[in-house]
Parts: structure tokens; C-alpha cells; sequence
């Protein structure tokens, strides 16, 4: 399953994409609001479970459709509280504040609610992750709660059609 928005292609994760992925789980920017960089045999466990998804978990890789550089990491995937599916997003900061983000997130709700026709799409990031934050807002996704997990506190953002 590929999509391709204005500037970017979205290709499913395949083990080509490995050493891609893994600079940004190893990317103290990219991980700041996400829990830290990840040691190895957590990557390599979670690498192997991108590899072998769970039925309605995707993560798609983003490219620069013109260069195929790689941008980062989409996903879309069970929340850990089990009950929506939570659209997740990582990029390189290179690409940070050029509209990539919200682009690629965007084709990936709207898959969500209108092929896969998911009741919701929920996003979890850190209060502090203002950037993140204005991007879920200007997505259309609504603030619903506040959680303190993981050592922080956390804003739930969701889109909901019922």
C-alpha cells in the first residue's frame, strides 16, 4: 500500500528501510519528546514488529518523491489504551517546519476515516511538543485530554466521526 501526496511518496516499511528508521529512533531531536533515543535490542525488536505488523497497524516510510530522500516514519497503529487507532509520526529535522508533517499526516487521517472508515484517529504527544501540538490542531484534530504518562504530561487529540 503506497501513497503519494504533492511532494512526498509513502511506501509500506520493508527491512530495505532499516538503517533509515533507525537513525530516527536513534536521533536525540527526534526523540526528544518521545521518550529517548531507543537502545538496541529494543529497536531491534521493534524493527522486527514494523516488519510483521499486527492486522490494521501500518507504517509507511516518506520519501521526497523528487530525490527519494528519506523524511521519516508514519505510522498507523493501535493507541495503547486499545481502544482507537493513533496515527504516530517521525521525522528527520531537516525536514522539520517545511509542511512535510502536516502533508503526509494528513493523507494518512483522511485513509484512516474514509478507506479504512475508522469511527476516530487519535494522536498522543507531549504538552511541551508545541510544534506537534499546532500540527494536530491544524489537521482538524481536537484536544480531548490531558494524561501525565511517561514521565510528562501528554495531550490526546483526536478526529472523531461518531
Amino acid at each position: 500500500m503506497m501513497f503519494e501526496t504533492e511532494r512526498c511518496s509513502l511506501s509500506l516499511f520493508k527491512e530495505s528501510d532499516s538503517a533509515a528508521v533507525s537513525n530516527l529512533f536513534t536521533n536525540p531531536e527526534v526523540r526528544k519528546y518521545l521518550g529517548g533515543i531507543r537502545d538496541a535490542d529494543s529497536l531491534k525488536e521493534t524493527l522486527e514488529d514494523m516488519l510483521d505488523p499486527q492486522p490494521g497497524s501500518y507504517y509507511w516510510v516518506v520519501r521526497k518523491k523528487s530525490t527519494k530522500d528519506f523524511i521519516g516514519l508514519i505510522s498507523l497503529d493501535s493507541h495503547h489504551e486499545g481502544i482507537d487507532q493513533e496515527v504516530s509520526y517521525q521525522l528527520l529535522p531537516d525536514w522539520w517546519g517545511r509542511g512535510y508533517a502536516a502533508e503526509t499526516v494528513a493523507m494518512i487521517i483522511d485513509f484512516a476515516l474514509n478507506i479504512l472508515k475508522l469511527p476516530a484517529v487519535v494522536a498522543e504527544t507531549q504538552s511541551e511538543n508545541i510544534p506537534s501540538c499546532r500540527l494536530l490542531e491544524k489537521l482538524g484534530m481536537e484536544l480531548e485530554r490531558k494524561v501525565f504518562r511517561y514521565g510528562a504530561e501528554q495531550r490526546l487529540y483526536a478526529i472523531r466521526t461518531i
